[in-house]
């Protein structure tokens, strides 16, 4: 389940907690809506610390080495103008 499958369940569960009046013999609406909105922030809270630890990066593992550059007596750098 994604991110927005949570988002979902914790707004129909606020529905059904808060916008209805319905009332069916033996189920409580109320608290379906409460448990659709606590599984919806589980799952958000899962969702999140698991994202969270995919976009660890890995630094490369090639080493970069840094080109020296010759000067020139008349201010040149590699007898270009400045490059």
């Amino acid at each position: 389940m994604g991110l927005g499958g949570c988002i979902i369940l914790i707004a129909v569960g606020a529905i059904l907690t808060f916008a209805t009046d319905w009332h069916m013999q033996g189920v409580n609406l109320h608290v379906v809506g409460i448990i659709l909105m606590i599984v919806g922030l589980i799952g958000v809270t899962t969702f999140s610390s698991i994202y969270r630890r995919r976009r660890v990066m890995v630094p490369p593992s090639t080493t970069v080495v840094e080109e020296e550059r010759h000067h020139h007596r008349d201010g040149y750098i590699d007898g270009g103008y400045g490059m």
